[in-house]
């Protein structure tokens, strides 16, 4: 499995690279994620709300703490690093903030389909 480290990424800015939260920040590409860590990850109902609000977003606009989920802040930082560890999505920091970014293109590479039939789904009313 091809794990990238936050600041092997291209997108890296934000605070410094050696600090404890970026080390923390790992990327997994697609293409080494295994079919069933895809279907898991896009599985539970909060991560495929944040996936279709991911969907109606520009990249690197939406906060984590942007988001209306029914959970607490560890179960919420627990939805984003399955998603981030399944290659749906890319965060870095901004300052204060991790922001996110659908990995769509990369993703459909990888798994044709799978993520317009999650997004086609109505987002989840409750969690």
């Amino acid at each position: 499995m091809s794990i990238r480290s936050r600041s092997d990424s291209p997108a890296d800015v934000g605070g410094p690279a050696g600090s404890a939260r970026a080390r923390n920040l790992t990327h997994v590409h697609p293409a080494d994620v295994p079919l069933q860590a895809a279907l898991d990850a896009v599985a539970d109902p909060v991560r495929r709300a944040i996936l279709c609000e991911l969907a109606g977003e520009p990249d690197w606009t939406r906060a984590c703490g942007t988001f209306d989920l029914p959970v607490g802040k560890a179960t919420r930082s627990h939805h984003f690093a399955v998603l981030r560890q399944a290659g749906l999505i890319e965060q870095r920091d901004t300052g204060p903030r991790r922001v996110n970014r659908l990995r769509r293109p990369e993703f459909d590479e990888a798994f044709p389909g799978l993520l317009d039939l999650v997004l086609k789904g109505s987002p989840p009313t409750d969690g």
